[in-house]
């Protein structure tokens, strides 16, 4: 069984979807913002559940979709932990295993490129991201880049694997698609043969141009691809089309305590038994699987949980579906809010995860009573 490949020219970047055959849950490896109305065309095409979005690495030359398929799917954003992403869901350590279905895929860490850079080994093929490509390697001159630490990624992890696994690349500029270790291990023109003293000099002497995204990709993938406008202080509303407005979460908070506004979890089930429950909160899915098509009950639903005279404050992992919810809302009449910097973790935890840390007040969880 082989990988899809998908390619976005723009970058010259693979993305690529593995699945389970009998359950068609599935999982997606370096995806690209541009390519998103694709991957969720690729995804219904196959009848597949996207249940993780996997990082090879921060990238520095185009911005991740992954976010955006957490908010649009429902899947698990996972990362290397040394990237830098404290808003993914799961944060990936050497020989971490991810399950999707009765599959399982291997991470690996191969710092150099950058220094969180992690391959992926599935079956008889790895996924290399920018560590290894094919007939060279990835840039090692910036984001903390090693080329001693590369070298030795390629040599003692990658080369370590059979020779018949095939290598799939992060990005390829002359057309190819794959590779296999033997290959790359017999004739790479970077590597092969190569000392470390030698392998240092050639990468400390390539004399590349900076990529052109730099300054935009890098802090918008360390927000899996999220980057939004700046959150308004805590006392303020920013006006919105379509519905009454953004609010911070310590506003909205304020309102939900003193009995002002009904707080309604627009997350799926599954989403909050995995992350976390917030308390106080009416659970009520904007979408919801099988296809995650939008939960018909949901108009119903907020008509009934939301007294006469009383606004709505609407929250999700990231804000996407809550301003869709809160689109929704108003349609019914409803003064609705959408809650900006969503919420991923648990609120009575330390240990919770959000972009921006929104979800604690003066230091203290959001918390009932």
């Amino acid at each position: 069984m082989k990988p899809l490949q998908l390619f976005d020219p723009a970058s010259s970047t693979y993305t690529y979807v593995l699945f389970d055959e009998v359950n068609r849950d599935a999982l997606i490896i370096d995806p690209v913002d541009d390519q998103l109305e694709r991957d969720l065309k690729v995804l219904r095409d196959h009848v597949l559940k996207l249940v993780w979005t996997l990082e090879t690495h921060t990238h520095a030359d185009h911005i991740t979709s992954a976010g955006l398929l957490a908010e649009h799917v429902g899947a698990k954003t996972a990362v290397p932990a040394g990237c830098g992403v404290p808003a993914a869901a799961v944060q990936l350590q050497d020989h971490d295993e991810l399950r999707f279905g009765g599959e399982k895929i291997l991470a690996l860490h191969t710092p150099g490129h950058t220094t969180g850079s992690m391959s992926y080994v599935w079956r008889d093929h790895v996924f290399t991201g920018d560590t290894l490509l094919i007939n060279g390697c990835g840039r090692t001159d910036f984001q903390s880049g090693s080329a001693a630490d590369l070298y030795r990624s390629i040599t003692e992890v990658l080369f370590a694997l059979p020779g018949d696994t095939t290598v799939w690349p992060g990005h390829d500029y002359q057309g190819r698609s794959s590779s296999s270790i033997a290959r790359e291990k017999a004739g790479n023109t970077r590597v092969s043969g190569k000392t470390l003293t030698e392998f240092v000099e050639i990468m400390n002497n390539l004399d590349l141009p900076m990529p052109k995204r730099l300054h935009e990709a890098v802090p918008a993938n360390q927000l899996s691809g999220l980057a939004g406008e700046t959150t308004p202080s805590a006392g303020q509303v920013r006006p919105a089309e379509g519905y009454a407005g953004d609010v911070p979460p310590q506003l909205a908070f304020e309102w939900w305590k003193a009995g002002d506004a009904v707080l309604v979890d627009v997350r799926t089930d599954a989403e909050r038994e995995w992350v976390g429950f917030i308390p106080g909160a009416i659970p009520l899915a904007w979408k919801q699987w099988p296809g995650m098509a939008m939960n018909l009950a949901f108009e119903e639903g907020l008509k009934a949980a939301v007294p006469e005279g009383k606004k709505v404050v609407l929250l999700c992992r990231s804000g996407v579906r809550s301003v869709a919810a809160a689109k929704c809302a108003t349609t019914l009449g409803l003064s609705a809010y959408n809650i900006l910097e969503g919420f991923e973790g648990d609120p009575d935890s330390d240990a919770h995860r959000g972009r921006k840390g929104g979800w604690r007040f003066n230091g203290l969880p959001w918390r009932q009573g």
